[in-house]
């Protein structure tokens, strides 16, 4: 399932509990938009049991300042609300599925 949260309660709610893939983004921004596509066409179809929630940095800027977001696409592991991994930039598939 893809989530859009755009507030902190909304996002920690989220991660609470199970495995999340959690994707901060901008409209705008080109690799937010590949990495995108990438997770739709290749990770979600094999991982159906994790969640995807996506934080539009333009939208909840205090998330992005409290993960240290300071370029995106970034994307964080959470297991039952804490962050197990995260890669910046256009990730390939396979290392965002093993870290899942």
């Amino acid at each position: 399932m893809i989530k859009n949260v755009t507030t902190e309660a909304e996002f920690d709610a989220a991660i609470a509990g199970g495995t999340k893939l959690v994707d901060f983004w901008a409209t705008w921004c080109g690799p937010c938009k590949m990495m995108g596509a990438i997770i739709e066409a290749k990770v979600a179809p094999v991982k159906p049991e994790v969640d995807i929630i996506k934080v539009d940095v333009d939208q909840c800027p205090q998330l992005a300042v409290r993960y240290g977001v300071q370029s995106i696409p970034m994307l964080l592991v959470f297991k039952d609300g804490r962050q197990s991994a995260g890669f910046v930039g256009v990730t390939k598939p396979d290392e965002l599925l093993a870290a899942l």
